[in-house]
């Protein structure tokens, strides 16, 4: 199994190999770029000034479908994104379309008043990219605190999380879940 990763143009440039290698080391997975052309993203509301997650990975799965993809597709964007009932997400997956996607809106220090690190950014994006395409690959969300499959509800449990996967999300994906 391999997914690929297909950055947005405006997403921090020169991040996407290192944030592909961490994933592949995370998940234990192959990755490869998709070219950065100007992906047409719908779904933006004009009053949370953010994209509703669910309407993108849904327009996602119809780019998958028509460059004849059948691997796991992450979009990694730098608007934010929200899915109902929620101020935002880091990140959403939809394992019925193999499509998932990732916001870098909040995941960079500067959102948060602090000082500017792309070795910060790296390892966020990764964590939540390979959050995402576990879920594509059907690990369910881990109550294991540092485990990448944990649902981080804040920006703090974010940082805490470790790039790995625990014990018992490792034996789910050897077994294929």
């Amino acid at each position: 199994m391999r997914f690929t990763l297909y950055w947005d143009h405006r997403s921090p440039p020169g991040l996407q190999l290192p944030v592909q290698r961490a994933i592949e080391g995370i998940l234990g997975v192959d990755g490869a770029l998709l070219g950065t052309d100007r992906l047409m993203l719908t779904g933006f509301d004009l009053v949370r000034r953010q994209y509703n997650a669910e309407v993108l990975l849904s327009r996602l799965d119809a780019v998958r479908r028509r460059r004849g993809g059948c691997n796991p597709l992450l979009l990694v964007i730098p608007d934010d994104i929200f899915v109902q009932r929620e101020e935002f997400v880091y990140g959403l997956a939809h394992p019925g379309f193999g499509t998932a996607i990732v916001s870098t809106a909040r995941l960079t220090n500067e959102f948060y008043g602090r000082r500017p690190c792309e070795d910060d950014l790296v390892d966020r994006i990764a964590k939540e990219g390979a959050h995402e395409i576990g879920h594509l690959l059907g690990l369910p969300h881990c109550p294991d605190r540092e485990c990448v499959m944990f649902a981080p509800h804040s920006f703090d449990e974010l940082d805490r999380k470790r790039k790995m996967v625990c014990p018992a999300c490792t034996a789910r994906l050897r077994i294929g879940a």
